[in-house]
């Protein structure tokens, strides 16, 4: 399998995640009088779909244990379960995430609900596997906390400026975060335990288990919808071409994010590549500010807020690398 050897490709892979994983939403945002709900099939589909392309490309270059369908003919079962249990648990929380997007926002949505998920992943993983620098991590966690806290405050000032402010929505946002920030030791026990998952094979897993718990996931906001009224699979077909296109678009661009920090992770190491991907809802956030006009016509007090979002949400990730580094 293909895996970077300088620092300088890895740090690409890393730089080219986080621009994934703050980007793709964008399609989302580009649907016109098409449901999250329905957009989200496409979105899922999609996920799979390029995993297994970039693993049948350059996740099996070379025959040898490491390239794809060697590594899971070799693995054990129970490692392609806690992957697929790990992408089940992921599309719930990206779920609400995309359920949040709908009604706050981008520049609202992720860096509320992935900045949770960081104080979140960073405690279950200390409490776990107690490693890493204490200060350092709990300095990151509340530069986590606070950020989150600065971005809802921007958010909630828009109420002045006439426009809808919904609580549902920041509370959909904390639940997503709680949530993301739990899926990750299941792909972990995949990728570390007895013959691992590699990257490649571990993202096909976890996208296929994000896929099949749409049935159970998406079935469920379909027919009790956290905004409108409930629709069905006739909506799906249809659907506007449009629609579908982006919601594979979508896919393809989260997916690949995915794939690349994992495999950038074979060369940095888990830390330097989750900090460096976990800058992805300040790419959103920057989607939601300028290109979708998210905060337009809001006063100084808003623009102060995210600007100090900004700040102490790097300082978050630098913390929680240099604690981890």
């Amino acid at each position: 399998m293909y895996t970077p050897q300088t620092l300088g490709v890895a740090l690409l892979m890393m730089i080219t995640s986080a621009i994934c994983w703050g980007s793709w939403a964008n399609t989302f945002k580009g649907v016109k009088n098409y449901r999250f709900e329905l957009f989200y099939w496409d979105y899922a589909i999609g996920i799979f779909v390029i995993s297994l392309i970039l693993g049948h490309t350059m996740g099996s270059t070379g025959h040898n244990a490491q390239s794809l369908m060697e590594n899971i003919h070799s693995t054990g079962g129970s490692n392609i379960a806690y992957a697929l249990i790990g992408g089940a648990w992921f599309n719930l929380a990206n779920l609400l995430l995309v359920a949040a997007i709908d009604m706050a926002g981008l520049a609202v949505a992720f860096p509320i609900s992935i900045g949770i998920a960081l104080v979140v992943g960073v405690v279950l993983s200390y409490a776990l596997q107690p490693r890493g620098n204490p200060v350092l991590l709990a300095l990151g966690v509340a530069c986590a906390l606070l950020a989150v806290i600065l971005d809802g405050k921007a958010y909630g000032s828009l109420a002045g400026t006439g426009r809808t402010v919904s609580k549902k929505s920041l509370i959909t946002c904390v639940v997503s975060g709680i949530l993301m920030g739990l899926w990750a030791p299941f792909l972990t026990r995949a990728m570390t335990t007895g013959t691992p998952l590699g990257p490649y094979a571990a993202c096909v897993f976890l996208t296929l288990g994000a896929l099949l718990s749409c049935f159970i996931w998406n079935i469920y906001f379909m027919k009790r919808p956290l905004v409108g009224e409930p629709v069905s699979f006739s909506g799906f077909f249809r659907g506007p071409a449009s629609g579908h296109a982006l919601g594979l678009l979508g896919g393809f661009i989260w997916g690949t994010g995915t794939v690349f920090n994992m495999v950038a992770a074979s060369f940095t190491g888990v830390a330097i590549s989750y900090a460096i991907g976990q800058s992805a809802p300040m790419v959103a956030a920057l989607w939601g500010i300028f290109a979708w006009k998210e905060f337009k016509g809001s006063g100084t007090a808003a623009k102060v807020y995210l600007l100090l979002m900004f700040v102490f949400y790097g300082l978050a990730i630098l913390l929680v690398a240099k604690a981890n580094g």
